[in-house]
Protein backbone atom coordinates (compact mmCIF):
# COMPACT_ATOMS: atom_id res chain seq x y z
CA UNK A 1 0.00 0.00 0.00
CA UNK A 2 3.11 2.47 0.57
CA UNK A 3 4.48 2.22 -2.57
CA UNK A 4 0.98 2.89 -4.06
CA UNK A 5 -0.43 5.40 -1.83
CA UNK A 6 2.91 6.92 -2.35
CA UNK A 7 1.42 8.81 -5.63
CA UNK A 8 -1.02 10.66 -3.69
CA UNK A 9 2.08 12.97 -2.08
CA UNK A 10 1.68 15.31 -4.69
CA UNK A 11 -1.55 15.88 -4.38
CA UNK A 12 -2.11 16.33 -0.62
CA UNK A 13 -2.75 19.87 -0.72
CA UNK A 14 -6.06 19.11 -2.86
CA UNK A 15 -6.88 16.47 -0.98
CA UNK A 16 -6.28 18.81 2.48
CA UNK A 17 -8.56 21.42 0.60
CA UNK A 18 -11.26 18.59 -0.04
CA UNK A 19 -11.58 17.25 2.81
CA UNK A 20 -12.17 20.69 4.97
CA UNK A 21 -15.16 21.39 2.32
CA UNK A 22 -16.20 17.99 3.11
CA UNK A 23 -15.31 18.44 7.25
CA UNK A 24 -17.84 21.94 7.02
CA UNK A 25 -20.36 20.03 4.95
CA UNK A 26 -20.78 17.19 7.56
CA UNK A 27 -19.99 19.46 10.49
CA UNK A 28 -22.99 21.82 9.08
CA UNK A 29 -25.47 18.61 8.31
CA UNK A 30 -24.93 17.09 11.61
CA UNK A 31 -26.84 19.94 13.40
CA UNK A 32 -29.83 19.53 11.24
CA UNK A 33 -31.39 17.34 13.90
CA UNK A 34 -30.63 19.43 16.80
CA UNK A 35 -32.03 22.61 14.86
CA UNK A 36 -35.32 20.12 14.04
CA UNK A 37 -35.24 19.28 18.04
CA UNK A 38 -35.20 22.68 18.41
CA UNK A 39 -37.88 24.26 16.60
CA UNK A 40 -40.59 21.26 17.76
CA UNK A 41 -39.50 21.57 21.36
CA UNK A 42 -39.01 25.61 21.93
CA UNK A 43 -40.42 27.66 18.84
CA UNK A 44 -43.53 25.59 17.88
CA UNK A 45 -44.28 26.32 21.43
CA UNK A 46 -44.34 29.84 21.14
CA UNK A 47 -46.54 30.10 18.00
CA UNK A 48 -43.87 32.71 16.36
CA UNK A 49 -44.46 32.43 12.69
CA UNK A 50 -40.92 34.57 12.53
CA UNK A 51 -39.41 32.16 14.69
CA UNK A 52 -40.59 29.20 12.62
CA UNK A 53 -39.62 30.95 9.30
CA UNK A 54 -36.30 32.19 10.57
CA UNK A 55 -35.77 28.40 12.13
CA UNK A 56 -36.82 27.02 8.64
CA UNK A 57 -34.60 29.36 6.73
CA UNK A 58 -31.51 28.59 8.78
CA UNK A 59 -32.07 24.49 8.32
CA UNK A 60 -32.83 24.99 4.59
CA UNK A 61 -29.07 27.73 4.62
CA UNK A 62 -27.89 24.53 6.18
CA UNK A 63 -28.93 21.63 4.27
CA UNK A 64 -28.21 23.74 0.79
CA UNK A 65 -24.61 24.19 2.48
CA UNK A 66 -23.62 20.76 2.97
CA UNK A 67 -25.10 19.89 -0.20
CA UNK A 68 -22.58 22.12 -2.41
CA UNK A 69 -20.11 21.46 -0.14
CA UNK A 70 -20.11 17.66 -0.66
CA UNK A 71 -20.80 18.18 -4.59
CA UNK A 72 -17.21 20.09 -4.34
CA UNK A 73 -15.69 17.63 -2.19
CA UNK A 74 -16.48 15.14 -4.32
CA UNK A 75 -15.69 16.62 -7.72
CA UNK A 76 -12.02 17.39 -6.26
CA UNK A 77 -12.06 13.64 -4.92
CA UNK A 78 -12.77 12.60 -8.17
CA UNK A 79 -10.22 14.44 -9.92
CA UNK A 80 -7.35 13.73 -7.61
CA UNK A 81 -8.22 9.80 -7.98
CA UNK A 82 -8.38 10.11 -11.52
CA UNK A 83 -5.32 11.95 -11.88
CA UNK A 84 -3.90 9.73 -9.27
CA UNK A 85 -4.74 6.25 -11.30
CA UNK A 86 -3.64 8.09 -14.69
CA UNK A 87 0.05 8.21 -13.54
CA UNK A 88 0.32 4.64 -11.36
CA UNK A 89 -0.91 3.47 -14.84
CA UNK A 90 1.69 5.56 -16.60
CA UNK A 91 4.17 3.98 -14.51
CA UNK A 92 2.83 1.21 -14.00
CA UNK A 93 3.18 0.50 -17.84
CA UNK A 94 6.72 2.30 -18.16
CA UNK A 95 7.92 -0.19 -16.12
CA UNK A 96 6.17 -3.16 -17.38
CA UNK A 97 7.92 -2.31 -20.88
CA UNK A 98 11.36 -1.93 -19.05
CA UNK A 99 11.45 -5.26 -17.30
CA UNK A 100 13.41 -7.72 -17.91
CA UNK A 101 12.27 -10.66 -20.38
CA UNK A 102 12.84 -13.17 -17.24
CA UNK A 103 10.75 -10.74 -15.26
CA UNK A 104 7.95 -11.38 -17.73
CA UNK A 105 8.00 -14.55 -18.19
CA UNK A 106 7.86 -15.27 -14.10
CA UNK A 107 4.46 -12.31 -13.85
CA UNK A 108 3.17 -13.87 -17.16
CA UNK A 109 1.96 -11.02 -19.75
CA UNK A 110 -1.88 -11.62 -19.08
CA UNK A 111 -1.21 -10.78 -15.47
CA UNK A 112 0.89 -7.56 -16.09
CA UNK A 113 -2.38 -6.88 -18.38
CA UNK A 114 -4.34 -7.27 -15.25
CA UNK A 115 -2.60 -5.75 -12.88
CA UNK A 116 -2.78 -2.39 -15.06
CA UNK A 117 -6.09 -2.77 -15.81
CA UNK A 118 -8.49 -4.10 -13.04
CA UNK A 119 -5.65 -3.90 -10.18
CA UNK A 120 -5.14 -0.17 -10.70
CA UNK A 121 -9.37 -0.03 -10.89
CA UNK A 122 -9.99 -1.17 -7.83
CA UNK A 123 -7.15 1.35 -6.29
CA UNK A 124 -8.70 3.85 -7.97
CA UNK A 125 -11.78 3.50 -6.49
CA UNK A 126 -10.74 2.99 -2.84
CA UNK A 127 -8.47 6.58 -3.47
CA UNK A 128 -11.75 7.98 -4.40
CA UNK A 129 -14.17 6.34 -1.52
CA UNK A 130 -11.92 7.52 1.22
CA UNK A 131 -11.79 11.15 0.05
CA UNK A 132 -15.48 11.00 0.35
CA UNK A 133 -16.32 9.10 2.82
CA UNK A 134 -13.26 8.73 4.89
CA UNK A 135 -14.09 11.83 6.84
CA UNK A 136 -17.93 11.96 6.61
CA UNK A 137 -18.43 8.55 7.93
CA UNK A 138 -16.27 8.92 11.23
CA UNK A 139 -18.00 12.40 11.89
CA UNK A 140 -21.30 12.01 11.40
CA UNK A 141 -20.68 8.74 13.83
CA UNK A 142 -18.48 9.87 16.48
CA UNK A 143 -20.35 13.44 15.98
CA UNK A 144 -23.93 11.82 16.12
CA UNK A 145 -22.44 9.74 19.14
CA UNK A 146 -21.34 13.22 21.07
CA UNK A 147 -24.50 14.86 20.25
CA UNK A 148 -26.93 12.18 21.67
CA UNK A 149 -25.02 11.78 24.69
CA UNK A 150 -25.56 15.68 25.20
CA UNK A 151 -29.36 15.17 24.35
CA UNK A 152 -30.09 12.20 26.71
CA UNK A 153 -27.30 9.97 27.62
CA UNK A 154 -29.03 6.66 28.80
CA UNK A 155 -30.71 6.66 25.28
CA UNK A 156 -27.37 6.64 23.54
CA UNK A 157 -25.83 4.02 25.70
CA UNK A 158 -28.20 2.06 24.26
CA UNK A 159 -27.13 2.31 21.33
CA UNK A 160 -23.40 2.73 21.51
CA UNK A 161 -23.34 -1.34 23.74
CA UNK A 162 -23.95 -2.23 19.92
CA UNK A 163 -20.98 -0.30 18.16
CA UNK A 164 -18.12 -2.30 19.47
CA UNK A 165 -19.88 -5.59 18.64
CA UNK A 166 -20.19 -4.12 14.65
CA UNK A 167 -16.55 -2.57 14.70
CA UNK A 168 -14.98 -6.33 15.87
CA UNK A 169 -17.54 -8.04 13.59
CA UNK A 170 -16.22 -6.06 10.24
CA UNK A 171 -12.62 -6.11 11.81
CA UNK A 172 -12.24 -9.94 11.66
CA UNK A 173 -14.38 -10.57 8.38
CA UNK A 174 -11.89 -7.60 6.72
CA UNK A 175 -8.93 -9.77 7.78
CA UNK A 176 -9.77 -12.65 5.47
CA UNK A 177 -10.56 -9.82 2.55
CA UNK A 178 -7.30 -9.41 1.13
CA UNK A 179 -5.89 -13.00 0.63
CA UNK A 180 -9.65 -13.61 -0.99
CA UNK A 181 -9.43 -10.98 -3.21
CA UNK A 182 -5.80 -12.03 -4.50
CA UNK A 183 -6.65 -15.36 -5.41
CA UNK A 184 -9.88 -13.37 -7.55
CA UNK A 185 -7.30 -11.43 -9.29
CA UNK A 186 -5.39 -14.45 -10.21
CA UNK A 187 -8.04 -16.35 -11.57
CA UNK A 188 -8.37 -13.07 -13.44
CA UNK A 189 -5.05 -13.47 -14.98
CA UNK A 190 -5.96 -17.16 -15.66
CA UNK A 191 -9.36 -15.84 -17.51
CA UNK A 192 -7.23 -13.10 -19.51
CA UNK A 193 -4.46 -15.46 -20.31
CA UNK A 194 -7.14 -17.87 -22.04
CA UNK A 195 -8.93 -15.03 -24.02
CA UNK A 196 -5.93 -13.62 -25.25
CA UNK A 197 -4.60 -17.08 -26.50
CA UNK A 198 -8.00 -17.74 -28.18
CA UNK A 199 -8.43 -14.24 -29.98
CA UNK A 200 -4.39 -14.91 -31.17
CA UNK A 201 -5.34 -18.19 -32.77
CA UNK A 202 -8.87 -17.68 -33.60
CA UNK A 203 -7.93 -18.86 -37.06
CA UNK A 204 -6.29 -22.09 -35.48
CA UNK A 205 -8.98 -22.76 -33.56
CA UNK A 206 -11.27 -22.40 -36.70
CA UNK A 207 -9.99 -23.93 -38.97
CA UNK A 208 -9.20 -27.55 -36.75
CA UNK A 209 -12.92 -26.81 -35.41
CA UNK A 210 -11.98 -26.62 -32.41
CA UNK A 211 -14.97 -23.98 -31.25
CA UNK A 212 -16.43 -25.84 -28.48
CA UNK A 213 -13.31 -27.36 -27.21
CA UNK A 214 -11.85 -23.75 -26.44
CA UNK A 215 -15.44 -22.39 -25.16
CA UNK A 216 -14.90 -25.22 -22.33
CA UNK A 217 -11.44 -24.34 -21.49
CA UNK A 218 -13.03 -20.44 -21.43
CA UNK A 219 -16.23 -21.80 -19.25
CA UNK A 220 -14.07 -23.76 -16.78
CA UNK A 221 -11.42 -20.99 -16.25
CA UNK A 222 -15.04 -18.57 -16.17
CA UNK A 223 -16.87 -21.02 -13.71
CA UNK A 224 -13.41 -21.05 -11.54
CA UNK A 225 -13.21 -17.11 -11.52
CA UNK A 226 -17.11 -17.20 -10.25
CA UNK A 227 -15.88 -19.23 -7.51
CA UNK A 228 -13.43 -17.14 -6.31
CA UNK A 229 -15.49 -14.36 -6.49
CA UNK A 230 -18.32 -15.97 -5.15
CA UNK A 231 -16.35 -17.55 -1.99
CA UNK A 232 -14.77 -13.77 -1.56
CA UNK A 233 -18.38 -11.85 -1.82
CA UNK A 234 -20.09 -14.03 0.10
CA UNK A 235 -17.06 -13.92 3.44
CA UNK A 236 -17.44 -9.85 2.65
CA UNK A 237 -20.90 -9.13 1.85
CA UNK A 238 -21.42 -10.64 5.75
CA UNK A 239 -20.65 -7.41 6.72
CA UNK A 240 -23.45 -5.46 5.84
CA UNK A 241 -26.13 -7.91 7.19
CA UNK A 242 -24.53 -8.19 10.29
CA UNK A 243 -24.11 -5.01 10.59
CA UNK A 244 -27.51 -4.35 9.67
CA UNK A 245 -28.69 -7.19 12.26
CA UNK A 246 -26.73 -5.42 15.29
CA UNK A 247 -28.16 -1.85 14.34
CA UNK A 248 -31.07 -2.78 14.27
CA UNK A 249 -31.13 -4.39 17.71
CA UNK A 250 -30.00 -1.27 18.63
CA UNK A 251 -32.90 0.77 17.43
CA UNK A 252 -35.25 -1.88 18.96
CA UNK A 253 -33.45 -1.33 22.46
CA UNK A 254 -33.91 2.98 21.50
CA UNK A 255 -37.08 2.56 20.86
CA UNK A 256 -38.33 0.54 23.71
CA UNK A 257 -36.21 2.87 26.10
CA UNK A 258 -37.67 5.88 24.74
CA UNK A 259 -40.91 4.60 25.17
CA UNK A 260 -40.98 4.37 28.49
CA UNK A 261 -38.43 7.31 28.98
CA UNK A 262 -41.11 9.34 27.87
CA UNK A 263 -43.85 8.13 29.51
CA UNK A 264 -42.20 8.67 32.52
CA UNK A 265 -41.70 12.02 31.65
CA UNK A 266 -37.56 11.79 31.38
CA UNK A 267 -37.52 12.53 27.82
CA UNK A 268 -39.79 14.36 25.47
CA UNK A 269 -40.71 13.39 22.07
CA UNK A 270 -39.11 16.45 20.27
CA UNK A 271 -35.37 14.80 21.72
CA UNK A 272 -36.70 10.79 20.20
CA UNK A 273 -37.69 12.50 17.02
CA UNK A 274 -33.88 14.38 16.71
CA UNK A 275 -32.70 11.25 18.10
CA UNK A 276 -33.88 8.65 15.73
CA UNK A 277 -32.32 11.01 12.92
CA UNK A 278 -29.18 10.53 14.47
CA UNK A 279 -29.34 6.98 15.21
CA UNK A 280 -30.14 7.10 11.24
CA UNK A 281 -27.06 8.80 10.52
CA UNK A 282 -24.73 6.83 12.91
CA UNK A 283 -26.12 3.83 11.17
CA UNK A 284 -25.39 4.90 7.54
CA UNK A 285 -22.08 5.60 8.21
CA UNK A 286 -21.43 2.87 10.16
CA UNK A 287 -22.63 1.55 6.77
CA UNK A 288 -20.24 3.61 4.40
CA UNK A 289 -17.27 2.45 7.04
CA UNK A 290 -18.27 -1.35 6.16
CA UNK A 291 -17.99 -0.66 2.48
CA UNK A 292 -15.42 1.25 2.58
CA UNK A 293 -13.12 -1.86 4.82
CA UNK A 294 -14.64 -4.06 1.98
CA UNK A 295 -12.95 -1.90 -0.58
CA UNK A 296 -9.93 -1.76 1.47
CA UNK A 297 -9.11 -5.68 1.13
CA UNK A 298 -9.75 -5.02 -2.76
CA UNK A 299 -7.69 -2.39 -2.90
CA UNK A 300 -4.88 -4.02 -0.73
CA UNK A 301 -4.93 -7.05 -2.84
CA UNK A 302 -4.18 -5.07 -5.94
CA UNK A 303 -1.89 -2.25 -4.58
CA UNK A 304 0.11 -5.42 -3.40
CA UNK A 305 0.62 -6.85 -7.23
CA UNK A 306 1.04 -3.19 -8.38
CA UNK A 307 3.73 -3.17 -5.96
CA UNK A 308 5.38 -6.31 -7.12
CA UNK A 309 5.76 -4.73 -10.71
CA UNK A 310 6.81 -1.10 -9.14
CA UNK A 311 8.73 -2.44 -6.73
CA UNK A 312 10.75 -5.11 -9.00
CA UNK A 313 14.34 -4.26 -9.31
CA UNK A 314 15.55 -4.88 -13.06
CA UNK A 315 18.00 -7.90 -13.73
CA UNK A 316 19.53 -6.02 -16.59
CA UNK A 317 22.27 -3.71 -14.88
CA UNK A 318 24.80 -1.69 -16.28
CA UNK A 319 27.75 -3.25 -15.12
CA UNK A 320 31.24 -1.46 -15.00
CA UNK A 321 34.51 -1.80 -17.56
CA UNK A 322 36.49 -2.87 -14.48
CA UNK A 323 34.21 -5.64 -13.91
CA UNK A 324 33.42 -6.53 -17.55
CA UNK A 325 36.86 -4.78 -19.42
CA UNK A 326 36.78 -4.32 -22.60
CA UNK A 327 38.98 -6.74 -25.35
CA UNK A 328 41.03 -6.54 -28.50
CA UNK A 329 39.45 -7.73 -31.69
CA UNK A 330 39.09 -6.74 -35.03
CA UNK A 331 35.64 -8.47 -35.14
CA UNK A 332 32.26 -6.72 -34.89
CA UNK A 333 30.60 -9.43 -32.76
CA UNK A 334 32.38 -11.91 -30.36
CA UNK A 335 30.56 -15.08 -28.56
CA UNK A 336 33.50 -16.36 -25.90
CA UNK A 337 32.38 -19.42 -24.52
CA UNK A 338 28.70 -17.79 -23.86
CA UNK A 339 26.35 -20.76 -21.75
CA UNK A 340 22.85 -19.84 -20.76
CA UNK A 341 19.64 -21.68 -19.01
CA UNK A 342 16.27 -20.30 -18.60
CA UNK A 343 15.78 -22.45 -15.59
CA UNK A 344 18.66 -23.00 -12.82
CA UNK A 345 20.47 -26.47 -13.44
CA UNK A 346 19.54 -26.57 -16.87
CA UNK A 347 21.62 -24.84 -20.05
CA UNK A 348 19.29 -24.36 -23.18
CA UNK A 349 22.61 -22.96 -24.99
CA UNK A 350 26.31 -24.53 -24.26
CA UNK A 351 29.89 -23.07 -25.13
CA UNK A 352 28.71 -21.01 -28.07
CA UNK A 353 31.83 -19.38 -29.69
CA UNK A 354 32.10 -17.50 -32.76
CA UNK A 355 33.80 -14.40 -34.60
CA UNK A 356 32.19 -11.78 -36.98
CA UNK A 357 33.71 -9.24 -39.03
CA UNK A 358 32.29 -6.24 -39.48
CA UNK A 359 30.26 -6.37 -42.54
CA UNK A 360 29.87 -10.18 -42.40
CA UNK A 361 27.21 -12.88 -42.24
CA UNK A 362 26.38 -15.30 -40.06
CA UNK A 363 23.49 -17.97 -40.31
CA UNK A 364 22.18 -19.93 -37.85
CA UNK A 365 20.60 -22.95 -38.65
CA UNK A 366 19.25 -26.17 -36.50
CA UNK A 367 16.24 -28.13 -35.95
CA UNK A 368 13.36 -26.85 -33.89
CA UNK A 369 14.21 -26.39 -29.88
CA UNK A 370 18.66 -26.04 -30.70
CA UNK A 371 18.73 -23.10 -29.24
CA UNK A 372 18.84 -20.49 -32.16
CA UNK A 373 16.42 -17.75 -31.43
CA UNK A 374 18.10 -18.25 -27.55
CA UNK A 375 21.47 -16.96 -28.99
CA UNK A 376 19.66 -14.39 -30.53
CA UNK A 377 18.08 -13.10 -27.32
CA UNK A 378 20.88 -13.30 -25.67
CA UNK A 379 23.09 -11.12 -28.26
CA UNK A 380 20.19 -8.50 -27.95
CA UNK A 381 20.44 -9.03 -23.86
CA UNK A 382 16.95 -9.68 -23.41
CA UNK A 383 18.59 -12.42 -21.30
CA UNK A 384 22.06 -11.94 -19.24
CA UNK A 385 24.29 -14.88 -20.28
CA UNK A 386 25.02 -17.79 -17.46
CA UNK A 387 28.41 -18.09 -18.54
CA UNK A 388 30.96 -16.35 -20.74
CA UNK A 389 30.82 -13.35 -22.22
CA UNK A 390 29.59 -11.79 -25.38
CA UNK A 391 31.39 -8.49 -27.19
CA UNK A 392 30.16 -5.94 -29.72
CA UNK A 393 33.34 -3.99 -31.23
CA UNK A 394 35.11 -5.60 -27.87
CA UNK A 395 32.43 -3.97 -25.73
CA UNK A 396 31.10 -6.56 -23.35
CA UNK A 397 27.41 -5.51 -23.77
CA UNK A 398 26.80 -6.15 -19.96
CA UNK A 399 28.28 -2.69 -20.02
CA UNK A 400 26.30 -0.76 -22.34
CA UNK A 401 23.12 1.27 -21.86
CA UNK A 402 20.54 -0.35 -23.28
CA UNK A 403 19.80 2.92 -25.23
CA UNK A 404 23.17 2.25 -26.72
CA UNK A 405 22.83 -1.27 -27.30
CA UNK A 406 19.51 -1.42 -29.01
CA UNK A 407 20.06 1.34 -31.70
CA UNK A 408 22.99 -0.52 -32.83
CA UNK A 409 20.17 -3.35 -33.98
CA UNK A 410 18.20 -3.25 -36.56
CA UNK A 411 15.64 -6.84 -35.15
CA UNK A 412 12.85 -8.57 -37.38
CA UNK A 413 11.55 -11.86 -35.49
CA UNK A 414 8.96 -14.32 -37.30
CA UNK A 415 6.22 -13.12 -34.91
CA UNK A 416 7.07 -9.12 -34.64
CA UNK A 417 3.63 -7.44 -33.86
CA UNK A 418 1.79 -5.06 -36.32
CA UNK A 419 -0.44 -1.95 -34.26
CA UNK A 420 -3.55 -0.51 -35.93
CA UNK A 421 -2.07 2.08 -38.24
CA UNK A 422 -0.62 2.86 -41.61
CA UNK A 423 2.20 1.09 -43.07
CA UNK A 424 4.13 4.05 -43.23
CA UNK A 425 3.64 4.38 -39.42
CA UNK A 426 4.03 0.49 -38.60
CA UNK A 427 7.55 0.81 -40.72
CA UNK A 428 8.60 4.31 -38.80
CA UNK A 429 7.77 2.71 -35.39
CA UNK A 430 7.81 5.99 -33.60
CA UNK A 431 11.30 6.80 -34.93
CA UNK A 432 12.35 9.99 -36.79
CA UNK A 433 13.04 8.40 -40.37
CA UNK A 434 12.35 9.91 -43.41
CA UNK A 435 9.52 8.79 -46.13
CA UNK A 436 12.76 8.34 -48.67
CA UNK A 437 14.46 6.24 -45.90
CA UNK A 438 11.18 4.13 -45.39
CA UNK A 439 11.20 4.18 -49.48
CA UNK A 440 14.40 2.78 -49.84
CA UNK A 441 14.11 -0.41 -47.06
CA UNK A 442 10.75 -1.41 -48.58
CA UNK A 443 12.52 -1.64 -51.83
CA UNK A 444 15.62 -3.93 -50.40
CA UNK A 445 12.69 -5.88 -48.27
CA UNK A 446 11.28 -6.63 -51.74
CA UNK A 447 8.28 -4.71 -50.21
CA UNK A 448 7.58 -1.69 -52.34
CA UNK A 449 5.76 -3.26 -54.67
CA UNK A 450 3.32 -5.08 -52.72
CA UNK A 451 2.39 -1.63 -50.74
CA UNK A 452 2.42 0.19 -53.85
CA UNK A 453 -0.35 -2.16 -55.27
CA UNK A 454 -2.60 -0.16 -52.70
CA UNK A 455 -4.70 2.30 -53.78
CA UNK A 456 -3.01 4.38 -51.04
CA UNK A 457 0.18 2.96 -50.89
CA UNK A 458 2.21 3.53 -47.63
CA UNK A 459 -0.71 5.12 -46.17
CA UNK A 460 -2.83 1.80 -46.05
CA UNK A 461 -4.31 1.01 -42.94
CA UNK A 462 -3.46 -2.20 -41.39
CA UNK A 463 -5.80 -4.10 -39.00
CA UNK A 464 -3.98 -5.16 -35.85
CA UNK A 465 -1.63 -7.63 -36.24
CA UNK A 466 -1.74 -7.12 -39.72
CA UNK A 467 -4.42 -9.67 -40.45
CA UNK A 468 -5.36 -7.79 -43.89
CA UNK A 469 -2.30 -8.90 -45.46
CA UNK A 470 -0.69 -12.00 -46.47
CA UNK A 471 2.25 -13.66 -43.94
CA UNK A 472 4.98 -12.79 -46.65
CA UNK A 473 4.01 -9.33 -47.28
CA UNK A 474 3.66 -9.26 -43.11
CA UNK A 475 7.59 -10.25 -42.56
CA UNK A 476 8.51 -8.30 -45.69
CA UNK A 477 7.29 -4.92 -44.19
CA UNK A 478 8.99 -5.85 -40.50
CA UNK A 479 12.07 -6.39 -42.15
CA UNK A 480 11.51 -3.06 -43.83
CA UNK A 481 11.00 -2.10 -40.05
CA UNK A 482 14.18 -3.51 -39.23
CA UNK A 483 16.17 -1.88 -41.91
CA UNK A 484 14.70 1.31 -41.92
CA UNK A 485 17.06 2.88 -39.18
CA UNK A 486 20.13 1.85 -41.30
CA UNK A 487 21.18 -0.41 -38.23
CA UNK A 488 24.64 -1.52 -37.62
CA UNK A 489 23.32 -5.20 -37.01
CA UNK A 490 20.49 -6.62 -38.82
CA UNK A 491 18.46 -9.73 -37.37
CA UNK A 492 16.42 -11.93 -39.04
CA UNK A 493 15.15 -14.00 -36.66
CA UNK A 494 13.34 -16.61 -38.84
CA UNK A 495 11.93 -13.57 -40.56
CA UNK A 496 11.57 -15.17 -44.69
CA UNK A 497 9.88 -18.51 -43.90
CA UNK A 498 6.76 -17.44 -44.87
CA UNK A 499 8.21 -16.29 -48.39
CA UNK A 500 8.84 -18.22 -51.99
CA UNK A 501 11.94 -19.35 -52.74
CA UNK A 502 11.81 -16.20 -55.42
CA UNK A 503 11.40 -13.55 -53.30
CA UNK A 504 13.78 -14.95 -50.20
CA UNK A 505 16.74 -15.43 -53.37
CA UNK A 506 15.84 -11.55 -54.13
CA UNK A 507 15.85 -10.45 -50.85
CA UNK A 508 19.24 -12.08 -50.00
CA UNK A 509 20.68 -10.53 -52.96
CA UNK A 510 19.46 -7.09 -51.86
CA UNK A 511 20.68 -7.09 -48.97
CA UNK A 512 24.20 -8.17 -50.32
CA UNK A 513 24.20 -4.97 -52.03
CA UNK A 514 22.96 -2.54 -50.31
CA UNK A 515 24.05 -3.39 -46.75
CA UNK A 516 27.82 -3.70 -46.93
CA UNK A 517 28.75 -2.35 -43.39
CA UNK A 518 25.92 -3.92 -41.90
CA UNK A 519 26.90 -7.57 -40.08
CA UNK A 520 23.59 -9.52 -40.94
CA UNK A 521 22.73 -12.26 -38.54
CA UNK A 522 20.29 -14.81 -40.15
CA UNK A 523 18.21 -17.78 -38.15
CA UNK A 524 16.65 -19.88 -40.63
CA UNK A 525 15.16 -23.76 -41.08
CA UNK A 526 15.55 -23.27 -44.87
CA UNK A 527 19.53 -23.79 -46.16
CA UNK A 528 18.84 -21.39 -48.79
CA UNK A 529 18.49 -18.31 -46.80
CA UNK A 530 21.92 -19.08 -45.08
CA UNK A 531 23.59 -20.85 -47.29
CA UNK A 532 26.18 -17.32 -48.85
CA UNK A 533 26.69 -16.71 -45.33
CA UNK A 534 30.45 -15.87 -44.50
CA UNK A 535 29.92 -18.60 -41.48
CA UNK A 536 27.14 -20.38 -40.41
CA UNK A 537 26.41 -22.02 -37.37
CA UNK A 538 24.86 -25.43 -36.56
CA UNK A 539 22.65 -26.46 -33.41
CA UNK A 540 21.53 -29.53 -32.19
CA UNK A 541 20.77 -29.51 -28.38
CA UNK A 542 22.09 -25.81 -27.67
CA UNK A 543 25.66 -26.88 -28.73
CA UNK A 544 27.48 -25.77 -32.24
CA UNK A 545 27.70 -29.13 -33.69
CA UNK A 546 29.34 -27.49 -37.22
CA UNK A 547 30.88 -23.80 -37.90
CA UNK A 548 31.80 -22.78 -41.24
CA UNK A 549 31.08 -21.79 -44.97
CA UNK A 550 28.03 -23.77 -46.63
CA UNK A 551 30.49 -25.35 -49.03
CA UNK A 552 32.69 -26.61 -45.53
CA UNK A 553 29.92 -27.78 -43.77
CA UNK A 554 28.65 -29.63 -46.85
CA UNK A 555 31.92 -31.99 -46.33
CA UNK A 556 32.41 -32.01 -43.06
CA UNK A 557 28.78 -31.86 -41.02
CA UNK A 558 26.79 -35.25 -41.75
CA UNK A 559 23.45 -33.53 -40.43
CA UNK A 560 23.87 -29.78 -42.28
CA UNK A 561 24.38 -31.87 -45.38
CA UNK A 562 21.02 -34.43 -44.45
CA UNK A 563 19.77 -30.60 -44.37
CA UNK A 564 20.77 -29.24 -47.31
CA UNK A 565 20.05 -32.35 -49.52
CA UNK A 566 16.31 -33.08 -48.71
CA UNK A 567 15.56 -28.86 -48.91
CA UNK A 568 17.39 -28.31 -51.89
CA UNK A 569 16.53 -31.38 -53.54
CA UNK A 570 12.93 -30.99 -52.60
CA UNK A 571 13.25 -27.58 -53.94
CA UNK A 572 14.28 -29.44 -57.34
CA UNK A 573 11.84 -31.68 -57.32
CA UNK A 574 8.99 -29.04 -57.54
Amino acid sequence: MKTVFKYLLPFKLKISAGLTVKIIGTVVELFLPYILSHILKNVVVEQSVTKILFWGALMIICALTACFCNIWANRMAAKVSRTFSENVRRDLFDKTLRLSSKKIDEFTVPSLESRITTDTYHVHNFVGMIQRMGVRAPILLLGGVAITLIMDSFLALAMIVVLPLIFVSVFFISKNGTPLYTKVQKSVDKLIRIVREDIQGIRVIKALSKNEYEHKRFDASNKSLVKEETKAGTVMNSVNPIMTLLMNVGIVAVIALSANRVANHQSDPETVIAFMQYFTQISMSMMFISRMFVMYTKCAASAGRIAEVLNCESEITINSKKEYPDIKTDSHIVFSNVSFGYNSGFMNVKNINFELKKGGSLGIIGATGSGKSTVIKLLLRFYDITEGAIYIDGEDIRTLSPEVLYKKFGTAMQYDFIYNDTILENIRFGREISEESVLNAAETAQAADFIKSFPDGFNHMLSQNGTNISGGQKQRMLISRALAAKPEILILDDSSSALDYKTDANLRKALAENLTDTTLVTVAQRVSSVKDCDLILVLEQGEIIGAGSHEYLLENCTEYKEISESQMGGAFVE
